[in-house]
């Protein structure tokens, strides 16, 4: 029987208390002053950030291997998954990994309860608040997602400038690994930038911190106790951490965290271009002068590329003055442009080096479209507190991935809702306690002629999956 080895991508949930030498015998003239203070720095630091890491239990449907008989076949069941997250913005937001909670059918928020004077029992106190929290928006290209929890009443933590970051750095990770609540590991950046895809976007952060299944979506921290990643991913051969953890840096959680607050999900800039990874091979084959960096691999036709005189097998030197040493940072900075900018391209010709300026376009999402055709009044569905437009076939032309064309579909909510509900825009309303809902008006009816107390049970789909969600009167 052959044998490989297989390297796989485990969702990081929170990590192991790390053990700090034991400090010497206080001497019968007392200690010196200097005895204690690195170990006095690092408690003050774990008692400033650990009031804004929460935990995340989420409740979804998924794939589970093997079955009573014994087969291999994949069975769709329940999954309650555990991971973790920050307080972004003290109104009650929350950052997460986007994998944390995919298909998500309810997610809650375990708040730490008070500070304690004593460490010990404040880490055995079950002492804590279990909170509903709403998914605002998804990134799912970044992994990113950001939560909004009412009533949290918890401090933010400060994002650190990605720039600064050094190897070697000293930093902490804090989150639930295995479910292990309130836990905080030490180590160093072990690299701060590392592309895993040579063909994505994405730039993590290396780190040696242990961080074990349970730490998504936990922040790594360093000794100012500011934020200078997102925990996500390990490589293990064993499944559980050996020195090889992933954080997703502080500039994209920013970036990402402004337009998932404001448009619920991520907005891209385009120009007409596709871009990837240039390798030696690929130089050699193509004749190229150069052997790295990034290659524009297609302009699409009647792009403002193809006007500009931008071509196919162009090899991008620089982007608006800044070295395009890797998709990572030129992704990035396609990224932070905004709509009307020209982008001014350096790239490399055969042997020439060629001037372009591109203008910027800024697409409009699918979303965006049937967000617009909801008035604030009439789209209103008070007993959820939601902004909902009914699935017609415009509408449905619109929506990826719809099952049947009917429904109505969540485009965002409003304040002073009776009904506590989950639902998040882009979520499809299918039916109520059964009842297929097609608009508005049959929807809120429905929901008034309910006796008080009653269950109200909803069928959406979620992300191309149907999901069950609960709703209770407050």
């Amino acid at each position: 029987m052959n044998y490989r080895v297989q390297w796989r991508l485990w969702p990081c949930i929170a990590c192991l208390l790390f053990g700090l030498p034991a400090v010497a015998q206080k001497s019968a003239s007392g200690p010196s002053r200097n005895t204690n203070e690195p170990q006095e720095a690092v408690e003050a630091l774990i008692k400033n950030v650990s009031p804004s890491v929460v935990q995340l239990q989420v409740t979804a449907y998924g794939p589970t291997e093997g079955s009573d008989s014994g087969a291999t076949g994949a069975v769709i069941g329940r999954q309650n998954v555990v991971g973790s997250g920050f307080v972004i913005d003290p109104s009650g937001y929350v950052m997460t990994n986007a994998h944390v909670v995919k298909s998500a059918q309810r997610v809650q928020v375990v708040v730490p309860g008070p500070e304690s004077d004593n460490p010990i029992e404040a880490a055995i106190s079950a002492n804590t608040r279990t909170l509903p929290a709403r998914i605002m928006g998804v990134a799912p290209e970044a992994d990113l997602a950001l939560l909004k929890v009412d009533g949290l009443n918890l401090p933010s933590l400060r994002l650190a400038e990605y720039r600064d970051l050094r190897q070697g750095e000293t930093v902490f990770a804090f989150g639930s690994p295995q479910g292990l609540r309130n836990s905080v590991t030490h180590g160093i950046v072990s690299a701060v930038a590392r592309q895993t895809d040579p063909d994505s976007f994405m730039l993590y952060i290396q780190t040696d911190a242990p961080i074990n299944p349970g730490n998504s979506g936990g922040p790594l921290v360093n000794s100012k106790g500011e934020v200078v990643g997102l925990n996500t991913f390990i490589l293990t051969q064993s499944g559980g951490n050996e020195g090889l953890g992933f954080a997703i840096p502080s500039v994209m959680i920013d970036l990402v965290y402004q337009q998932l607050k404001k448009y619920g999900h991520l907005h891209k800039p385009e120009m007409g271009i596709i871009i990837q990874t240039l390798t030696p091979t690929m130089a050699a084959g193509l004749g190229l002068q150069r052997d790295c960096c990034v290659i524009v691999s297609d302009v699409l036709p009647d792009a403002a590329a193809v006007a500009a005189g931008l071509r196919v097998g162009d090899v991008l030197l620089s982007v608006n003055g800044e070295p395009a040493e890797s998709l990572p940072r030129v992704s990035f900075i396609f990224l932070t442009l905004q709509e009307g900018q020209t982008v001014h391209l350096s790239v490399l010709r055969g042997k020439t080096q060629v001037n372009v300026d591109v203008p910027v376009v800024m697409p409009k999402h699918k979303m965006d479209d049937i967000t617009e055709l909801a008035d604030p009044e009439k789209n209103l569905v008070r007993e959820l507190g939601i902004l909902g437009v009914e699935i017609d076939s415009k509408v449905a032309a619109a929506v990826n991935g719809l099952r049947d064309p009917f429904g109505i579909i969540v485009v965002g909510r409003a304040a002073r809702a009776t009904v506590e509900t989950l639902l998040a825009p882009g979520d499809v309303i299918r039916t109520l306690n059964g009842e297929p809902m097609t608009t508005l008006d049959h929807l809120r009816a429905a929901l008034q002629a309910l006796p008080a107390g009653s269950p109200v049970v909803l069928q959406i789909q979620r992300g191309g999956q149907l999901i069950f969600v609960t709703a209770s009167p407050q």
